[in-house]
């Protein structure tokens, strides 16, 4: 690895934190050199919305500026029976990959549970932390366990890695000082509530299914309960356990429906546009309720469409391309979703708009999981 591509990354992380990489983080760094991680063939952004292979015996220049550029870099892609492919598992941005580490404060001596092995990289960086002894990372896919387990064994750090739903967590080296998870969440785990120690931390990125940003920091109760704040970085995939099989076209929307028609002075850029906070503030909120822009309907020149996870309710927000003061609207189910996006727009509005590190969660058991209630920090 050559050092001056190590100087550049660190000093790439460190413009993206604002400030300099802390002591032990760039020891870690310098120690575990992330292309020992990375596959031989990376995905990398086409320029045209979509990805194309990197292979590093073709391009073996292409593929080392990538691995040492602070970006996300995807690893492997999952094929549908119809065709489709989508990215499935990827190599987090480093600048990420510190931040979150530096907010798990984790010390010589704590026990950590990681979730998403993935590359391998994450639990690497925390053996040499914390002490490959002190370290169990759990992968609930096979193929991903195996590459992983490989490249810490040649990196020197071996952790162990486990082939299991991290979802559950891992109890027989439970309790944890430290639980940190590479996939988002919609609600915490209730097994990572029983395993985190009284005083422990969890750091996971959060995840609704109107917003997919934001990481919660949350404390272990001695109640076994969690309480922490968002923070506003981080967008991951959602875990495989809490992900909702749900499409509009496929299994909420038919011929026979008729919907109840109104008019919005609310943009729908205002609620899904490129404003965060209005957009967690939703998510958390609206719970169950997502949507998706649409370019291609005969009706109008653009629509939101909102649906809900249950399948039993959707709207459309209908831009017709001329004016912005009013905007057509349909909603059929028994929850009429553009109601309760406006009324959550409108709360948010009226509290000011809070940013996404003003939500503080309360994470307690509810007899089937978990649930949690949204507070101001």
């Amino acid at each position: 690895m050559p050092q001056a591509a190590l100087g550049d990354l660190l000093d790439q992380i460190a413009e993206a934190l604002g400030s300099p990489v802390p002591a032990p983080l760039r020891a870690a760094l310098q120690a575990v050199p992330r292309h020992l991680f990375l596959p031989h063939t990376l995905w990398l952004r086409d320029g045209k919305g979509g990805y194309e292979p990197c292979n590093r015996e073709r391009d073996p220049g292409r593929w080392w500026r990538a691995a040492y550029q602070d970006a996300p870099l995807v690893t492997q892609f999952a094929e549908f029976s119809d065709g489709d492919a989508v990215p499935s598992s990827s190599a987090s941005m480093p600048s990420m990959v510190v931040r979150m580490l530096r907010d798990l404060d984790a010390q010589a001596g704590h026990r950590a549970l990681e979730i998403g092995t993935g590359t391998g990289f994450h639990a690497a960086l925390l053996s040499f932390l914390l002490g490959a002894e002190n370290v169990t990372s759990l992968e609930v896919d096979p193929g991903l366990t195996r590459q992983a387990q490989r490249a810490l064994k040649v990196s020197g750090q071996q952790p162990e890695v486990v082939c299991t739903d991290g979802a559950a967590g891992w109890r027989p080296n439970a309790p944890y000082d430290r639980i940190i998870s590479t996939c988002s969440v919609r609600t915490v785990p209730l097994a990572w509530l029983e395993q985190i120690a009284p005083g422990g931390r969890i750091v996971t990125p959060w995840d609704t299914a109107w917003c997919n940003f934001g990481t919660l920091i949350a404390t272990g109760q001695a109640d076994g309960t969690a309480e922490g704040s968002l923070v506003p970085y981080g967008s991951f995939m959602l875990m495989r356990a809490q992900q909702v099989d749900v499409e509009l076209h496929r299994d909420i929307l038919r011929d026979d429906q008729i919907p109840e028609r109104s008019v919005t002075e609310l943009s729908p850029w205002s609620v899904a546009g490129n404003d965060l906070d209005a957009q967690m503030h939703i998510g958390l909120h609206v719970p169950g309720v997502w949507h998706a822009w649409d370019t291609d309907v005969q009706e109008a020149h653009t629509r939101l469409w909102l649906a809900d996870d249950g399948a039993t309710s959707w709207a459309g927000v209908d831009y017709d391309g001329r004016q912005m003061s009013t905007f057509a609207v349909a909603q059929y189910g028994p929850r009429r979703l553009w109601d309760e996006v406006a009324r959550a727009h409108e709360e948010f509005v009226s509290a000011g708009r809070p940013g996404i590190e003003d939500h503080r969660l309360r994470i307690a058991p509810d007899g089937r999981g978990t649930h949690h209630e949204v507070r101001r920090a």
